[in-house]
């Protein structure tokens, strides 16, 4: 019988964006969406992961928005490995730049190492959910009965779709393809509260 995971979850940046630690009994351990967007949000993973002796496997990005890679270029620095995004959208996370123009932020935005997604990575089945973003992905664990959806799905709510790369029919059917999990799969979302499939599906 596998071990369970354990899940940390911070909410970070201006735009309340959940990051997560997802780590096995041995210490090793994935980020999921590195959000952390100033020194007090960035030292206070850096001390959970010093004080829980965690061993970062991979920084992994749901998507290529920039709420979710505030802390991409400081992440990458200290744990000595790329960000991992779809390859559908390396091309929206590597102009950056453009997002903070887009939004009127007032800063230059930094480079970082980007990888494609690998189809295999630790503990996780990569589910490919486009719509919110062409390279939206959700990350599935079905011995646990566990998804971390980003923004394609949230607890009374979907991924927005009005932003460049988004469309809604896309994301209308990655949604039907969520709904077939078992109902009890708990969701933990890019923002906002937990959910499951099935009170989610039944909303509908």
């Amino acid at each position: 019988m596998q071990a369970m995971l354990e899940i940390k979850t911070f909410e970070f940046g201006p735009f309340a964006t959940n990051m997560y630690i997802v780590s096995d009994e041995a210490g090793n351990a994935l980020l999921i969406d590195p959000a952390c967007s100033n020194a007090y949000e960035q030292q206070t993973l850096y001390r959970y992961v010093q004080e829980n002796h965690l061993n970062i496997q991979a920084i992994i990005a749901t998507h290529g928005h920039l709420d979710h890679l505030w802390g991409a270029k400081w992440a990458c620095e200290q744990w000595h490995t790329p960000v991992m995004i779809h390859e559908a959208d390396i091309p929206m996370a590597q102009a950056m730049q453009q997002q903070y123009n887009l939004f009127g932020i007032r800063a230059t935005a930094e480079s970082f190492p980007i990888e494609p997604l690998p189809e295999s990575i630790p503990f996780f089945q990569v589910l490919h959910t486009p719509g919110h973003t062409p390279g939206s992905i959700c990350l599935y664990r079905s011995e646990e009965g566990l998804l971390l959806s980003g923004d394609t799905l949230f607890r009374m709510g979907y991924g927005r779709t009005d932003l460049p790369g988004g469309h809604m029919g896309q994301l209308m059917e990655s949604l039907e393809t969520l709904f077939t999990l078992p109902s009890g799969v708990r969701v933990y979302p890019g923002h906002g509260e937990f959910t499951t499939i099935g009170a989610e599906n039944n909303r509908w």
